[in-house]
């Protein structure tokens, strides 16, 4: 379905995106409208799914998970039942942060996010071996964020 949006909503996404505090009224006032309908726009923003959600961004070392790992997984097999098992297994997984099915010469990419490497080697050789799909994996260790998509982007 598809929703048209005029400048107003897109600024109040923008504003959202920048600083999800931010409260009804400085947002109105941002915008040119009164409180009223500015909650009344980003409740539709909210209920049509445009809006998904709301988060804090948190400093991960701080929360002990100062290890970024990109990992690679390829299946043995690609079949219906297969693929269904792993994503089960892997959604259940606390380090695994983000999972994504992917087209190419591996089948997953999964973020994993754990204190250090002894943590990160416990999760390969304990949780993710554990799963018989799996025929390869490669890890990426990430160095340092150069770029992290936190905000809105123009549609």
């Amino acid at each position: 379905m598809d929703h048209q949006l005029d400048h107003i909503d897109t600024q109040i996404i923008t504003l959202l995106s920048q600083n999800a505090k931010l409260s009804n009224k400085e947002i109105a006032s941002q915008v040119g409208l009164t409180v009223t309908p500015t909650f009344e726009r980003i409740k539709r923003l909210e209920r049509i799914g445009l809006i998904q959600g709301y988060t804090a961004i948190l400093n991960k070392k701080m929360i002990g998970k100062g290890l970024k790992v990109q990992c690679l997984v390829s299946l043995k097999e690609h079949h219906l039942e297969l693929l269904k098992s792993f994503e089960t297994k892997i959604v259940h997984f606390d380090e695994v942060s983000e999972c994504y099915h992917i087209a190419g010469d591996y089948d997953y990419i999964l973020a994993i996010e754990v204190k250090d490497m002894d943590e990160y080697q416990y999760f390969l050789k304990e949780k993710l071996a554990s799963i018989p799909s799996i025929s390869n994996v490669q890890s990426s260790f990430v160095m340092s964020t150069i770029k992290q998509s936190t905000k809105y982007r123009r549609l």
